[in-house]
């Protein structure tokens, strides 16, 4: 192949593959040889490359004999075409210019023993791996699922005394670049003097402009992010944390787990649907108690009546009192159960509320009914899969409970429009927040 023409691929290859701290081109050369190596460090194994490569160019006397060498290697292939180049380079190969040749070296590096499985979001079906705390390995992960050439990567600093790496990715053909300079100037003006995790930045924000919301997503799943990629949204990735952060976001997002992905359609449209309803139960069913309890018990059919006043016959406080109070035992049950070790934290934090829901039934203090609205409760919180977004959702149910308290079944309707309102009002670095339906990018 002629020189200029090696001059020519070499020049596109640079051109088509965004620039970016882990896309290395390095010059060796000793008296008789030169070599040039492009590669991407975060998903190509430099220890391979210099067993193989780089070692032998260095102790091969003779610039025949090394191309000898690199012709007869088992993981050395010739140039075919740039497309192909491109793709090999994305998936962890290293190209090697030498004398008038092209060459692709398989060193791609396995992240396998690097990354942990995931401990939040878990699904039953699909990948299970996910983020560790090493930057180029997370770099990595999200490179080999996103093999694309206009991905871009940019690097800077956050923290006045930790100074923490971090780095924002994204698809140049799909971001949108008022969001990226609203990003962008958003973590420079970050005042944070230790910053080690995203959640930090969610506090940030919500100290800015008091969002009881997230509008930040933090993830652990390196096939989410793939995704969110192809949509345009932003990563933010964070030396020595296992979590990414997704922005800008939706309230789609929060309510969409990875599992609806690897299972049927319909089956994840019911999966879609149990959750909004999960999430409605969560924030209206105990105002909604109170309201029909204290205020008109006269919607209920006269048998459901009787027996709700049957089981509050003993109990000697008012029906909010009674919600109240088991609704901070959930919560501190809740709480306790991050707290504990895994290993008895399930067990007994279940066998807690067991004897503590029969104990406090038994004593009069609260009903039979409560019980169950209290579990309803709880389970219909936890249906839903980001955690930041669920804690949210344990407030706004208290604020719910109180206008029911005051209003009754009108409480229960401002409380519901109020918590609508806020989140049509709410946006994310210049994104509605409140977008139920995902238009997909547009290419640029």
């Amino acid at each position: 192949m002629p020189t200029t023409k090696v001059e020519s691929i070499k020049k596109s290859l640079m051109n088509k593959i965004q620039k970016a701290e882990d896309v290395v081109f390095k010059e060796n050369f000793t008296k008789e040889k030169y070599l040039e190596t492009y590669y991407i460090k975060s998903i190509s194994d430099e220890q391979v490359l210099g067993q193989y490569v780089l070692k032998p160019f260095f102790e091969i006397q003779g610039a025949e004999l090394f191309l000898d060498y690199l012709q007869s290697h088992p993981k050395i292939t010739a140039f075919k075409t740039e497309e192909q180049t491109v793709e090999s380079v994305l998936r962890g190969e290293a190209v090697l210019f030498y004398q008038d040749y092209i060459f692709l070296f398989d060193c791609k590096v396995d992240h396998n023993n690097a990354v942990q499985d995931t401990t939040v979001e878990t699904t039953i079906q699909g990948p299970q791996s996910g983020f560790s705390e090493s930057l180029p390995t997370n770099l990595g992960l999200i490179r080999h699922r996103y093999p694309e050439a206009t991905l871009k990567v940019e690097s800077s600093q956050v923290g006045t005394i930790s100074k923490t790496k971090v780095m924002l990715l994204y698809d140049t053909r799909f971001a949108d670049m008022d969001t990226l300079g609203r990003i962008k100037e958003f973590l420079g003006n970050v005042k944070i003097n230790m910053f080690q995790t995203g959640e930090q930045l969610l506090d940030s924000i919500k100290k800015s402009n008091r969002s009881l919301f997230p509008v930040m997503l933090v993830t652990e799943r390196p096939d989410r992010v793939a995704i969110n990629l192809s949509t345009g949204k932003i990563i933010l990735l964070i030396h020595g944390s296992p979590f990414a952060v997704v922005l800008p976001t939706s309230m789609k997002d929060f309510m969409a787990s990875m599992a609806d992905i690897y299972q049927t359609y319909w089956v994840g449209r019911f999966l879609q649907t149990m959750r909004y309803i999960g999430l409605l139960v969560s924030i209206i069913l105990p105002g909604l108690y109170v309201a029909t309890t204290s205020y008109n018990p006269e919607i209920y059919r006269v048998q459901l009546a009787l027996s709700i006043a049957g089981s509050r016959n003993l109990v000697p406080y008012p029906s909010f009192v009674e919600v109240l109070l088991m609704l901070f035992m959930m919560e501190m049950l809740t709480e306790a159960s991050i707290r504990l070790p895994k290993a008895i934290g399930p067990t007994a934090t279940t066998v807690g509320g067991l004897i503590l829901g029969q104990a406090a039934t038994e004593a009069g203090l609260v009903s039979n009914i409560m019980i169950i609205i209290v579990s309803t409760v709880a389970i219909s919180n936890f249906v839903v899969p980001i955690n930041a977004f669920s804690f949210s959702v344990r407030v706004v149910k208290y604020i719910v409970l109180g206008l029911a308290t005051v209003f009754g079944l009108v409480g229960v309707v401002i409380g519901f429009l109020l918590f609508i309102a806020y989140m049509v009002k709410l946006d994310s670095f210049g994104q509605p927040f409140l977008t139920l339906i995902q238009s997909k990018p547009n290419k640029k």
